[in-house]
Parts: C-alpha cells; sequence; structure tokens
C-alpha cells in the first residue's frame, strides 16, 4: 500500500504511517497512490480523484471536507474521513483569543508601543456578563462555549441539526440567537444553506452590534455586507480566520476595513493538534483494515 502525505503535518506522520505501507510526500506519485492524506491546500476534485487511479481512501487532517469533492469519491468507491475532534481545543483556543483581543484593544495597544505611544487611557471592556452565540455547536463550538462560560458569559447557540447542548441555551432560530448577542462565534460547514448566512438581512436582527468570531469558513458571511455593517457601526468588529480562497484575494473587501482583526487560517495548527491528527489518522487506517475496508 502506497501512503500519500500530500500537506502540511506533523513531522512524526511518516514514521506512524509506515507500519501501513510505503509512504511519500511526493505529490507526483499520486496516481500510485492508495490513501491520500490531505488538509487544506490540496483539492480532491473530480479531476483530482480521476487522476489517482489506485485510491481508497482519503483522509482530511481537520474538520470540514469541503475540499474534498466527497460525492464523486464516493461514487468511485473511495472512502472519505476527517479528524473532527483533533482540532477542537487549537480553533476553540483561536476563536477565544480573538475574542478577547478585540475588546482590550491588545492590536490597536501593542502597536501603539511600538510606535512610541502610551495609550493608557484606552478604555477596554469585560467579557464577563456579555452573552455570546455559537452558530453552530460541535466538537470546537462546544469547546468555545465552555470557556466561556469560564469567564462568566452567557452562552446561547443555534444549530439546525441540535436541540440540546451542556453548554449552551439553544435557541429556535438563528435570529433569536443573533438578537441580543455581544459576541457571535461561527462554527459552521460551508453548505448551500450556510453559504452568506450572515447577510445584511441577520444583521438587522443584530440589536447590541456585537463583535463577530469567524474560525469556520469565510463563505459562511456576505463579505460585502459585513463591510457595509463595520463602516456603518451595526457591528462593531469583525475577527476572522478564515476566507473564500487561501490566501484571500487583495480585492477581498473586508481586508480594506478598519474595525478588523485578521489571521492567516492557522487555527488549526498548534504543535499539540498536528499531532492529534496524526494519531487520529493512524486510528482511521487501522480500523478500517481490521474491518476489512482496507487493504
Amino acid at each position: 500500500m502506497l501512503l500519500l502525505i500530500s500537506d502540511a503535518f506533523d513531522a512524526s506522520l511518516p514514521s506512524l504511517l509506515q507500519a501501513f505501507g510505503e509512504v511519500t510526500e511526493d505529490k507526483q506519485r499520486v496516481g500510485e497512490a492508495d490513501v491520500i492524506l490531505v488538509r487544506s491546500k490540496t483539492k480532491c476534485t473530480k479531476e483530482y480523484i480521476d487522476s489517482a487511479k489506485n485510491l481508497k481512501l482519503i483522509i482530511r487532517g481537520g474538520v470540514g471536507i469541503d475540499n474534498i469533492d466527497s460525492q464523486y469519491a464516493f461514487s468511485k468507491g473511495i472512502l472519505v474521513r476527517n479528524t473532527p475532534k483533533s482540532s477542537a481545543i487549537a480553533v476553540a483556543e483561536l476563536a477565544f483569543a480573538l475574542m478577547l483581543s478585540v475588546p482590550n484593544h491588545l492590536i490597536e495597544v501593542h502597536d501603539g508601543m511600538k510606535a512610541g505611544q502610551w495609550l493608557k487611557s484606552t478604555k477596554r471592556t469585560e467579557l464577563y456578563g456579555k452573552t455570546l452565540a455559537l452558530l453552530g455547536i460541535g466538537n470546537i463550538a462546544t469547546m468555545v462555549g465552555i470557556r466561556a462560560a469560564a469567564f462568566g458569559m452567557k452562552v446561547v447557540a443555534y444549530d439546525k441539526y441540535v436541540t440540546t447542548s451542556p453548554v449552551a441555551e439553544m435557541k429556535n432560530s438563528i435570529e433569536e440567537a443573533v438578537r441580543d448577542a455581544d459576541y457571535i462565534s461561527m462554527h459552521l460547514p460551508l453548505t448551500e444553506e450556510t453559504k452568506d448566512l450572515i447577510d445584511a438581512d441577520l444583521i438587522k436582527n443584530m440589536l447590541r452590534k456585537p463583535v463577530i468570531i469567524n474560525t469556520g469558513r469565510g463563505g459562511c458571511v456576505d463579505a460585502e455586507a459585513i463591510k457595509a455593517a463595520l463602516e456603518e457601526g451595526t457591528i462593531s468588529h469583525y475577527a476572522a480566520d478564515v476566507y473564500p480562497c487561501d490566501p484571500p484575494n487583495v480585492e477581498y473587501p473586508i481586508l480594506k476595513t478598519d474595525h478588523v482583526t485578521l489571521t492567516p487560517h492557522f487555527g488549526a495548527n498548534s504543535e499539540e493538534n498536528l499531532l492529534r491528527i496524526g494519531n487520529e489518522a493512524v486510528s482511521i487506517i487501522e480500523e478500517l483494515i481490521a474491518g476489512g475496508l482496507l487493504k
């Protein structure tokens, strides 16, 4: 069995995979690979899948599989798996770091110090007592909710497919969830239902001029609507680690807007998470071999 590591994983992964066969990082050998391991960079399109004549399994190191044409893969008898639990802590911590940075004006005062400015009069606000709305309540959002509760925040959530949560008060509609939110943290996959989910109409339901944090998918917000809302002051700040493409086009509206904090889609890049991804990938392969689904 040939296992192709197509994207950046922890350096320990090749040695972990050697128990299953030959391991390569040579992308030119895609046509020989039985198993391909990807993260976000490799796009497993129909054409890519067709080029991998021996392919039996794609493992996506991370949560979403929107960079994989999974339906086409399934039609070809190719298994698709991801590692949904491995990234939860890393991405949740980044989401919370972004949430903390905004009311504390960390970037502004840091830049001021470097420029010789003493911005001691800058007024901070606290997370304590504020309301956080989670959009999506999977593994990552649950970790964010746990941390928010520890800071004394009220946590509410909306998820079309989930009715109960141990960390949040579930709301019946997204409009209800965002109405009184001071902070909104997005944890949604990109689907036809969630594309441009936060648009001008939904923003009109936000009564408290919230901070929006997006560590889910960039396409879940209407960038022009976010830009307009920031300029009008109907949302106070937008902090994101995700964009419609990596890196975003230079014309991406949010890049040219004030009151934003942007990071380079590195939420899953903690050292610990990369180790967890590798271990979870090994467990997936072991399980499929034991079940006779991979040889």
